[in-house]
């Protein structure tokens, strides 16, 4: 396995409130972790949040004494969704705070995913590329309801509205996955600030163009602020 992550606050943001987390050796019983926050609120909220998450997710891994990859993360969420929410309502400045997440774990050739709002996991591969995580997000329902197509979504003025979000209440709900990898599938974690400026097989034919893992994810950087860069971008890359 080899990875790469790199963030970027994009061409339009003052403040990068995206956080990633990434290590290939063990945390806890977990072989590796890959996760990527993109936290929203205020000024310093929503960089507190996706940050206090992010900590307090690999704390809880690091810790747990649960037995399997699935609950394990579910105790995690459970406990930075507290944390973030406590926080939230002793102080006034980080109000109203929360943050995606999208998280990852391989063990041997199985990746485990969970997913909360509309940071996505992709895997690429010669077979194309797929989305893995479902977007917890306004725009995503349209489509299930058929009210929008797919191809109009990117651009659809309602597309940063997520219905879920971790920290915004007592509860919290989190998607799991479970995917069989094969060799030389890439995996891909990223913010909202890279799916809505490229589409996917933009951001397939980059990836597939440059064996390098590094130059592959400092182009996506890259295109995606060519393309407008409205919010930060945060990618981690990893090839089986």
């Amino acid at each position: 396995m080899e990875s790469f992550a790199i963030t970027d606050i994009g061409v339009k943001r003052q403040v990068n409130q995206d956080y990633i987390y990434y290590v290939e050796n063990s945390i806890g019983s977990f072989p590796n972790l890959f996760i990527v926050a993109d936290g929203m609120g205020g000024h310093k909220a929503g960089d507190y949040a996706s940050r206090t998450c992010v900590d307090c997710v690999a704390d809880s891994i690091k810790n747990s004494q649960r037995k399997t990859p699935i609950s394990i993360f579910e105790e995690a969420i459970n406990n930075a969704n507290r944390q973030v929410l406590m926080d939230a309502k002793s102080n006034s400045e980080y109000e109203g705070m929360g943050t995606t997440f999208v998280s990852a774990v391989i063990i041997e050739n199985i990746l485990y995913v969970a997913n909360i709002g509309d940071s996505r996991l992709y895997i690429i591969n010669d077979d194309g590329i797929k989305q893995v995580t479902q977007d917890h997000s306004l725009v995503e329902e349209m489509i299930q309801n058929g009210e929008i197509e797919r191809k109009e979504s990117r651009l659809h003025p309602n597309k940063n509205i997520i219905t879920r979000a971790l920290g915004t209440s007592e509860e919290v709900a989190a998607d799991y996955f479970e995917v069989e990898l094969k060799k030389d599938d890439v995996v891909l974690l990223c913010s909202d600030g890279l799916s809505n400026m490229m589409e996917d097989e933009d951001i397939m034919y980059v990836v597939r163009r440059y064996s390098q893992l590094s130059t592959a994810g400092s182009k996506l950087i890259e295109k995606a602020n060519a393309c407008g860069g409205k919010d930060n971008i945060s990618i981690i890359l990893i090839r089986i």
